[in-house]
């Protein structure tokens, strides 16, 4: 669920060029349609190539480059090609789409996004994997992928948003303890800058780290049906509940003085505000995040789990309880049918796959079917597991609206969260902006 943003024209010009050439060999498998093989056994004579754009950069892309190699262990005549294209996976694939040349597979973080290239015709039915699916998710999460009754994604990476990782010795040198409350973690900042360090970094400048920090303090102070109400327009961005998470966020983002480099949030890009955290010594007590942040930049620190980082879930609030979880996930969703793509999506879909990701650490499946002790630590483990677990769960909801409000850089939720967070104060005019623009995205204005 990594996203790291990137300049949009230069990325829409590089990987578009890239999607056409990846699509123009795309099909050329030497079957046609079909079943294709069991991943279990692999096959020789399933061949082709596959075209795959997705969110995953930096460490992550190396580590699903492994899931890779381990399919081509099975499946050594089908090449498998992944580009990365950042945060502007929505924009990229959207331009291919209307272009006629999409790739075979995209990682789609956004589900409402999935919806609409269904819509248009574009996604393919995946029910192939329906029965695999079934054994190995729950249905909450079959049913995610679920669209007029046929099966046309399923998460394959998924994510615990409702962490918040520490420099172990940050906090032990303040004399502070992992907090339990919200009141506790305002406390635990003002101690924490006391002591000389920031409390804080958050990677304001790509925008959806902003849509986390506001989905986990919104559904803890407002509750699961009003988020539900808010994901679906069914209530308006000016609402009371808004407000009041806004306001709570800005105990945050306003205390610019207790932000890592002392500046706003804006000014921190995503990789940077994990880095400031886990280095020795660190430039910010903690980062507010989810649970893939260990494996952005686990080629850069020399920190290990439990005595360098730890971990804690994102702090209560009101009548929020202590067990709710807001999670998201990268999602695998195919625009072509062929033996080779079909097989790929099998293996995806398998614990086998999951494991190999989730041995490297930085990686949570939702797949019940894989074997806890394949993470590498107690904390990775425990975090993996926790959607699971949870009393109260909620998929992210900028992930669930409309792309041009929820997931697209530079405009919508991220874009006027950004401009909230260089201005925490006005409140009621951030409030406004994003309704007018959820109107707007959700037809409605």
């Amino acid at each position: 669920m990594t996203r790291h943003r990137l300049h949009l024209h230069a990325l829409l010009a590089l990987a578009v060029a890239a999607l056409l050439a990846l699509a123009g060999c795309g099909g050329g498998d030497d079957d046609d349609g079909g079943g294709g093989a069991s991943t279990t056994s692999g096959s020789s004579d399933v061949s082709g190539n596959v075209s795959i754009v997705g969110i995953w950069t930096g460490d992550e892309q190396k580590s699903f480059q492994a899931v890779i190699d381990r399919f081509n262990e099975a499946y050594p005549n089908v090449r498998v090609k992944y580009t990365s294209a950042g945060d502007n996976v929505p924009t990229v694939v959207g331009t291919a789409v209307e272009g006629g040349n999409p790739p075979d597979i995209a990682t789609i973080a956004q589900p409402g996004l999935i919806r609409e290239f269904q819509q248009k015709g574009a996604a393919r039915p995946i029910d192939y994997v329906s029965s695999t699916l079934e054994q190995n998710y729950s249905p909450d999460l079959v049913e995610l992928g679920t669209i007029d009754g046929k099966l046309y994604s399923f998460v394959f990476k998924g994510a615990n948003k409702s962490t918040v990782w520490f420099n172990v010795s940050a906090l032990g040198d303040a004399g502070v303890e992992p907090a339990g409350t919200w009141d506790e973690f305002l406390q635990a900042g003002r101690t924490l800058k006391a002591s000389g360090v920031p409390a804080y970094a958050i990677g304001g400048s790509d925008g959806w780290p902003l849509t986390d920090l506001f989905e986990n303090i919104y559904l803890r102070e407002a509750g699961p049906d009003k988020y539900d109400q808010l994901t679906n327009h069914r209530i308006k961005w000016t609402d009371p509940s808004v407000r009041s998470a806004l306001r709570t966020m800005a105990q945050v983002l306003s205390d610019t003085s207790n932000l890592a480099g002392r500046v706003s949030a804006t000014q921190t890009e995503f990789t940077k505000s994990v880095e400031d955290v886990f280095q020795d010594p660190p430039r910010a007590a903690m980062v507010i995040e989810g649970d893939f942040v260990p494996g952005v930049v686990a080629s850069k620190t020399k920190l290990r789990a439990g005595t360098g980082y730890d971990v804690f879930p994102f702090p209560s609030l009101g009548d929020g309880g202590e067990n709710v979880v807001v999670g998201g996930g990268d999602s695998i969703t195919v625009f072509s049918d062929t033996p080779a793509v079909r097989a790929f999506v099998r293996f995806l879909a398998t614990p086998e796959a999951a494991q190999t990701w989730a041995a490297r650490g930085g990686f949570s499946s939702p797949n019940r079917g894989v074997d806890d002790s394949v993470y590498p630590d107690d904390i990775t483990r425990t975090v993996a597991t926790a959607i699971a677990e949870a009393e109260t769960f909620r998929f992210d909801m900028s992930d669930l609206s409309p792309a041009a409000f929820g997931g697209t850089p530079g405009q919508g939720e991220w874009k006027l969260l950004q401009d909230f967070a260089t201005n925490p104060s006005d409140v009621n005019g951030a409030a406004a902006k994003l309704e007018a623009a959820a109107a707007r995205a959700y037809g409605q204005g």
